[in-house]
Formats: C-alpha cells, sequence, structure tokens
C-alpha cells in the first residue's frame, strides 16, 4: 500500500474524526452545554456499565489472541470439506465460532470457492458469521443476559442452515448458475485456506506467535474498549432523553408487526455487533419486545457494512439480493420464535 501519509494537508486527520473516542467526547459535550447537570450521571451510567462488562472483555480479548496465535482457525477450513449436506451443518456451526475480521472473511471464502466448496455450505457460513463470534456472544451476555446470547447463537446457527438449504434447492433447481464474480485478492489481514497448516497450541514456545498473541490481544483490547465506551454512552443518553413512550410505538408490543419493524428498521442501521448489545439492553427497558430485540439484531448483523462487503465482492447482484432476503426473513423469524419462548 502505498504512503500517502505525506501527502495530507496540515491539520485533524479524518479518519480521527470517524473515531469511537471522538463521538464520545462530541456526545458528552453536548450534555454538557445543554443538560449540564445530567452530565455526572451520564459519565457514572457508561462508567458502571463498562466496569461490569470489562470481564467479559477480558476474556474475550484472550481467547481471541490465543486463537489467532495456535493457528485454530485454520480448523474451519474442515467444514467445508465432505458431503454436501455435511458442509452446510459444519459451516454454519463454525460461522459462529470462526475468529475472522472483516476483511479476512473475504480472501478466505475466495480461497474455499477456489478449492471447489459448493455456495450452499459458503453462504452458510457468510450468514452465521456475522451474527455471533466468541468476543460477540460474551459482549451480549454482559448486556443483554445469557438466555439472549445463546438464543443469538442458536438463531446464527440457524439462520446459516436455513439459508444453506435454500441455495442448494435453489443450485439444484438451475436458479444459481454462475453466481461468482472475478475475484481479485489485494492487500488485507488475511489469506486463504492453506492445505497442511495445523494448530500449534504451545503457542508460547514460539517467539512469534506470542507476538502475534501480545499484537492481537492489545489490538481486540483497544477495539472493544471504544466501541463499547461508544455504546455505553449513547445507552446512557438514550434512556435519559428518549420517552419510553416512543420507542414503545415503534417497536412495542408482543405482536408480530414490532418483530417486522424491528428487522426492516435494524437492516440500514450500522450498528456492529459490540455496539448494539448495549443500545438493545436501553431500548428494552423502554417497551421494546424480546423478539423485536432479536429480530433487529440479527437484521442488523447481516446487513452491516463489512459483512456485506465479503458477499458482494465475491458475488454476482443476484446472488447478494438473495442473502439479503434470507437474512432478514431468518431475523423475522429468530424474533417471533425467541418471542414465543419467551
Amino acid at each position: 500500500m502505498a504512503d500517502v501519509s505525506q501527502s495530507r494537508k496540515p491539520g485533524l486527520p479524518l479518519h480521527r474524526l470517524k473515531s469511537p473516542w471522538t463521538v464520545v467526547v462530541a456526545v458528552l459535550a453536548l450534555v454538557a452545554v445543554f443538560d449540564p447537570g445530567n452530565l455526572v450521571a451520564t459519565v457514572r451510567f457508561a462508567g458502571a456499565a463498562l466496569l461490569h462488562t470489562s470481564v467479559y472483555i477480558l476474556f474475550a480479548v484472550l481467547l481471541l489472541a490465543g486463537l489467532k496465535a495456535t493457528g485454530a482457525d485454520v480448523l474451519v477450513t474442515r467444514a467445508f470439506q465432505g458431503r454436501e449436506w455435511r458442509m452446510i451443518v459444519l459451516a454454519a456451526l463454525f460461522g459462529g465460532l470462526a475468529p475472522f475480521c472483516s476483511c479476512e472473511v473475504i480472501p478466505f471464502i475466495a480461497g474455499l470457492l477456489a478449492l471447489g466448496a459448493p455456495l450452499s455450505a459458503v453462504m452458510a457460513f457468510w450468514l452465521s458469521s456475522p451474527l455471533i463470534d466468541p468476543p460477540t456472544l460474551l459482549i451480549t451476555a454482559g448486556a443483554l443476559g445469557w438466555p439472549f446470547a445463546i438464543a443469538k447463537a442458536v438463531a446464527a446457527v440457524g439462520l446459516g442452515l436455513f439459508g444453506g438449504v435454500v441455495v442448494k434447492a435453489l443450485m439444484v433447481g438451475g436458479g444459481l448458475s454462475e453466481p461468482l464474480r472475478v475475484y481479485q485478492r489485494k492487500g488485507c489481514c488475511g489469506a486463504g485456506p492453506k492445505a497442511g497448516d495445523t494448530p500449534v497450541w504451545r503457542f508460547w514456545t514460539d517467539p512469534a506467535r506470542r507476538a502475534v498473541f501480545r499484537e492481537e490481544a492489545v489490538g481486540n483490547g483497544v477495539f472493544l474498549l471504544k466501541w463499547l465506551a461508544l455504546a455505553y454512552v449513547l445507552e446512557a443518553v438514550l434512556v435519559a432523553y428518549v420517552p419510553a413512550e416512543a420507542i414503545a410505538a415503534v417497536v412495542g408490543g408482543e405482536g408480530l408487526g414490532a418483530i417486522v419493524v424491528s428487522a426492516l428498521v435494524g437492516m440500514p442501521a450500522y450498528l456492529n455487533s459490540y455496539v448494539a448489545p448495549p443500545l438493545l439492553s436501553g431500548l428494552m427497558e423502554q417497551g421494546m419486545s424480546s423478539g423485536a430485540a432479536m429480530a433487529f439484531m440479527i437484521a442488523g448483523a447481516v446487513s452491516s457494512v463489512p459483512a456485506m462487503a465479503a458477499v458482494w465482492s465475491l458475488v454476482k447482484p443476484r446472488v447478494f439480493t438473495l442473502y439479503l432476503a434470507l437474512g432478514l426473513t431468518g431475523a423475522v423469524l429468530a424474533g417471533v420464535v425467541f418471542q414465543a419462548l419467551v
């Protein structure tokens, strides 16, 4: 990648203006200006919530760093070997366990497609992968409780299975012939699957792997901290200034309508899986139903920019549209089932 730092004009870099820390400071500054009496309460609310989640953050950071350092992520490639039905099931299961960053998914899937993995299994992985991973599971449990987190993990696997089965049926009928674009690899933080890679569980004996662990732990720790700080500040503002009646009027109630509306609202709302749980906790306190919250979270994760970019870069528009349709349908179904069980 070319170094363009010398060509930038003096002043504040634009990427800093998009930082979660900048938004946190801006939100607190607005509270200080327009409602100074509530500033301390807002900071206290966000700080207490962040402290409560800190144990989950620490465990998630260490787990993800360990997976990267050992190279255990290569085990995911085994989900794409064997019979197609087996591949669909394992791809849906491993989609929630894969410790891939957003840009790693693209070359990983491209490599699998090049190795002959069927689109049905790939779709199962695509749909379940953005919904849950070890850090997201822990963050969701910390904000919304373990029943909600486990239900979301089950919904992720179910959505993957649903998408894989639908795509398999369409391919049998000839509805998805030649679905792929021509993929050209660009620089990224990851690579496609490599034959012969095996995990090294005693990673601390290898200086290079210890360095990977340290880099991943620091990087993921800062990432989670900044996004959760933003999430809890926004939750504090939401609880303080958005009337419960307004939330209940849009996504309240126990019926199908609220769940469908929540899924439709969640799709265009770009909230990553670390910001969404705290905000949904605040919305549920204001009158949002549990089924609507589940539908909102699943629809939002499927349609997040990184998830959509991974699909758009590799398949033709009709497959991309199918991905979104499956995600929306699955979000509504998950919300309905969760609401019925709760």
